[in-house]
């Protein structure tokens, strides 16, 4: 099988120049992406009985109205791709941040769970052969999206540089910029998603922050539309939140190596979980709960194989579309802040051809 090959593309100038070559350039895709994303959600949303994707466009208006307060420059960079692309911005910004604004609209409405879900660990230095911190995760979600991964590299004029694997005409979404920051996150489903911030909005400007203590601020303080984990490293910290719209619950790995995957373990906001704990998720925290102790110390090449792991079938930490539960792992992201460099590839660790990227 020919590995899959990440494309990479790079833009520079201001955000609204980064934004518009970026539409432009990847115009044909994204104006696939958004209806695509769109008819994946419909098929959750139908239970429901919405019949159309307006409901869903007219909260993803009313969020973009409250990211343009808050991140100006997101806001700018966000309108410019969906200008240089042709399509209309909110919608844009609804196929982009998808999952929460689909829980603004849907949750708590009885709905069976869906099978989306990441895996992510946080690597102290201690427990890393290198002795460099280590972040890493896969981004798993609609297996149509592959089709979609790109690789951005920002150069902006008054902001850090940045590379982010994420998706056509999207901002943010698991990066690092040239202060050695780097940002990721899995999703959680809680009750209480509200009009607010995108959580792409929302990893676009901690990456844009310069210092950890800035962008641990832009997590915890974010006006935040529904509930996701989202993690933080630096060459001298990692730390992880357990968000939900309403709080942020902070856990920092000192001790030992965090693993993250897509249920509440904060007992508060398990409480008002929107659904149980998936077979996969409870099978995929402890399959890397074990594989962190016995694979330690860590490096790249342990983590790639910890990502390519099958052994819990159509529960394990490496997903297949082809397993039917409607979900795939759509890109992996090894970080080493203080190298400033990610190591990442398209598709599941195993299918995807690795490639070095240096911010």
């Amino acid at each position: 099988m020919e590995l899959l090959k990440l494309p990479q593309l790079t833009f520079k100038g201001s955000v609204t120049a980064i934004g518009e070559a970026h539409g432009a350039e990847l115009r044909a895709r994204i104006r696939d992406f958004v209806p695509m994303r769109f008819d994946a959600t419909m098929e959750y949303l139908r239970a429901l009985g919405h019949s159309d994707v307006g409901p869903l466009v007219d909260v993803g208006r009313r969020c973009l109205e409250v990211y343009a307060q808050w991140h100006p420059a997101g806001h700018a960079e966000h309108c410019a791709i969906a200008r240089g692309a042709g399509v209309d911005a909110a919608e844009l910004y609804t196929a982009a941040n998808m999952t929460d604004m689909r829980d603004v609209l849907a949750l708590g409405a009885g709905l069976p769970a869906d099978a989306e879900g990441c895996t992510a660990v946080l690597i102290p230095p201690a427990w890393s052969k290198s002795g460099h911190a280590l972040a890493a995760q896969t981004w798993d979600l609609n297996p149509q999206d592959l089709d979609y991964v790109v690789a951005i590299h920002r150069l902006p004029d008054d902001a850090p540089a940045t590379w982010s694997v994420t998706c056509t005409g999207c901002l943010s979404l698991v990066g690092m910029n040239d202060r050695g920051l780097a940002v990721g996150t899995t999703n959680i489903k809680t009750h209480g998603s509200k009009v607010g911030i995108g959580y792409m909005g929302v990893l676009h400007k901690m990456l844009s922050s310069r210092t950890f203590a800035e962008a641990a601020q832009v997590c915890e303080t974010a006006p935040r539309a529904a509930a996701h984990t989202y993690w933080l490293a630096s060459p001298e910290q990692l730390t992880e939140w357990e968000t939900t719209a309403w709080s942020a619950v902070r856990r920092d790995a000192v001790d030992g190596p965090i693993g993250r995957t897509n249920h509440c373990l904060v007992e508060q906001h398990a409480a008002r979980q929107g659904e149980p704990a998936s077979a996969s998720s409870t099978a995929r925290l402890a399959r890397v709960g074990d594989r962190l102790r016995a694979d330690a110390p860590h490096d790249v090449a342990s983590l790639q194989a910890m990502f390519a792991d099958r052994a819990d079938g159509i529960d394990s930490i490496n997903r297949f579309a082809e397993d039917g539960e409607g979900t795939s792992t759509n890109s992996v992201v090894v970080a080493i802040p203080a190298l400033r460099t990610l190591w990442t590839c398209r598709g599941s660790a195993d299918r995807g051809e690795w490639v070095e990227l240096k911010v």
